[in-house]
């Protein structure tokens, strides 16, 4: 019993620490990408509302990228104290594709991100859109590694298991990097993180839409032009969402059927399956109570055909399975927030077309509400994929249990209750910043780097280009 409980409360405080990080490398990658179109529209179009909104989602972007980097530095020492047994094993392949993310990727944003952020007065237009463009390119190259390696744990391929230690050793990079998840998984993810940026965005102009409309005045500019591209994000990414989650479950049904089994709720497997719309899995009487199903459509999402089998729970030895009552009901939130977003997409295409998109105040008022809503299905993906894998880190081939470092209870209890303590303090204040900042408007007064003032770089001395007022002036500067 004892290590059991030390087992749960390690993979709690991973699960901890994973929940709160998670969100802010989704906000990056979705912020990041959207700061750089905004750049490029403006230099287009020479449009200052682009800018502004542009510095305006920058101030967002820096807390957000400091409190993801602080959040993701906890993880890789609980590898070492809590999880020892599996980087042991593990590590010599997963140990290089996170030093090519740190490499690859890390690097490569924290190198353009000064530039970034304090450069648009100092470098060329053209320089800075380019430093911008890096970062959004350094935040995906980062997902992508990140991603890689968590799909191998989930389809393992191109490795060799040592006799002697048991370690997994690499034998096919190609095969190890492009497992058979990887790919479906990574355009969900990608997708996931631009749709939790748009109904953030969604989210804050329609509360500056409100708020005009409250005060008796049109909402500016900048509020009106954030709310339209977020709806047309919402509008095409969403739907496109649903399909990329159709792959991908058709992928899991091939290489993971046992989290499939766990998803649907389903014992038994069959032909012409139910899908269940509501229940309660049972694990210890090997049932799902208060079915609420709908015929054949089991076999029909899964298998694309309605004579498709979909496996049961009891294909599967009791010790295989991973605990379907969670995943059966952070599954069906997940998709229930996602088929929101598509109406909410397909409902703004409507008032768009009608000429009504910002003056709709049940639109907007929806908009603030569903603001959280890509973060909590992103959360809800994220625990249906990850705790689908158990009881094993490994899929198949290495359990949790078996991973876990030789460590006392009283250990993990100890740092368990600082991580909680520490991490609601700053995350705390860093969300208080960023609602603040959220409840200003943009600013319409911002403009882009005067054409008559001079560029410089950081460290050197700037010097003026306008010509001296009067000859004693000029005198002094020749001196």
């Amino acid at each position: 019993m004892f290590g059991l409980s030390a087992l749960f409360l390690a993979r709690f405080q991973f699960a901890f620490t994973v929940g709160f990080h998670i969100v802010f490398p989704a906000f990056s990658i979705g912020l990041a990408a959207y700061l750089a179109v905004l750049e490029g529209l403006w230099l287009k179009t020479g449009r200052s509302a682009y800018l502004d909104l542009f510095k305006y989602w920058l101030k967002v972007f820096s807390v957000v990228f400091g409190m993801g980097v602080v959040s993701g530095l906890v993880m890789s020492y609980e590898f070492g104290t809590n999880w020892s047994a599996f980087s042991q094993k593990a590590g010599p392949i997963l140990g290089p594709m996170l030093a090519y993310e740190v490499m690859t990727a890390f690097f490569l944003e924290a190198g353009f991100l000064g530039v970034m952020m304090f450069g648009l007065n100092r470098v060329g237009k053209g320089l800075h859109f380019a430093a911008t463009c890096m970062v959004s390119i350094g935040t995906l190259i980062s997902m992508s590694w990140i991603l890689s390696s968590n799909s191998w744990m989930q389809t393992p391929r191109g490795y060799r298991i040592d006799e002697a230690t048991g370690r997994f050793l690499p034998v096919d990079w190609w095969q190890i990097v492009f497992n058979p998840s990887f790919p479906y998984r990574i355009v969900h993810m990608g997708l996931a993180a631009f749709l939790c940026v748009a109904f953030i965005v969604a989210g804050v102009a329609g509360w500056h839409l409100l708020k005009a409309r409250r005060e008796g005045r049109q909402a500016s500019e900048q509020v009106r032009l954030m709310f339209s591209m977020a709806m047309w994000m919402a509008a095409i990414v969403s739907p496109i969402q649903v399909l990329a989650g159709d792959t991908q479950g058709l992928n899991t049904l091939e290489y993971q059927p046992a989290k499939i089994a766990a998803i649907e709720g389903d014992w038994e497997s069959e032909s012409r399956a139910p899908e269940l719309l509501f229940g309660i899995p049972d694990m210890k009487n090997e049932t799902t109570h208060y079915k609420i199903a709908i015929p054949y459509m089991g076999s029909l999402i899964l298998t694309h055909s309605l004579d498709g089998k979909v496996p049961g729970l009891k294909d599967f030895p009791k010790e295989d399975r991973a605990y379907s009552p969670l995943l059966f009901f952070s599954f069906r939130i997940m998709v229930a927030l996602g088929m929101l977003m598509v109406l909410v997409g397909l409902w703004s295409l409507y008032l768009r077309w009608k000429g009504k998109l910002y003056d709709t105040p049940l639109l907007h008022r929806v908009a603030l509400f569903m603001s959280p809503a890509g973060f909590l299905a992103l959360l809800c993906g994220w625990v249906t994929t990850e705790v689908g894998r158990q009881p094993f880190t490994v899929y198949g081939l290495m359990r949790t249990a078996d991973s876990v470092s030789p460590i006392a209870l009283p250990s993990i209890a100890t740092s368990m209750i600082a991580f909680i303590i520490v991490y609601f303090i700053v995350f705390m204040g860093g969300i208080t910043i960023l609602l603040r900042t959220f409840a200003e408007e943009p600013h319409a007064d911002q403009h882009g780097p005067a054409e008559d003032q001079p560029q410089r770089a950081a460290g050197t001395t700037q010097v003026s280009h306008q010509p001296p007022s009067s000859p004693a002036a000029g005198a002094g500067m020749a001196e």
